[in-house]
């Protein structure tokens, strides 16, 4: 292996705060966790097999999740899991939910409790000052 330069990045607190637990038990510092699961990760991902294309129809719709062995099904969940994660993250929820007419309440930057509603107006419930 290379050696190269590190890049500054950013990764979401979760996956921080599990990659210092794992690496912990693995006597691995988090970002020597990180760079350990992106490149396990590299590798699942880029294996064209017959068990990765398989899982790739499943994730499709066009495979039945019970056609997959149990190392497939570890492998479709693991992806299932990472793609909502990552749909969570970049989701508005706030401005999905107002335009379907829904109030929200939140807290600001503040820590107030804030409540949304559908035609932009805001009003704070609870003050932190």
């Amino acid at each position: 292996m290379t050696d190269t330069a590190d890049r500054v990045t950013r990764f979401a607190a979760d996956l921080m705060d599990s990659a210092a637990a794992e690496g912990a038990r693995q006597s691995r510092s988090a970002k020597q966790q990180l760079d350990h699961w992106a490149r396990v990760g590299r590798a699942v991902s880029s294996q064209q097999s017959a068990a990765r294309r398989k899982v790739e129809a499943a994730l499709a719709g066009d495979t039945p999740l019970r056609d997959l062995t149990s190392e497939e099904g570890v492998v479709f969940n693991a992806e299932i899991s990472a793609a909502i994660e990552e749909s969570l993250a970049r989701g508005n929820y706030g401005a999905a939910l107002a335009a379907r007419g829904v109030t929200t309440v939140a807290l600001d930057d503040n820590g107030d409790i804030v409540q949304y509603r559908p035609d932009g107006s805001t009003s704070v419930l609870v003050s932190q000052q």
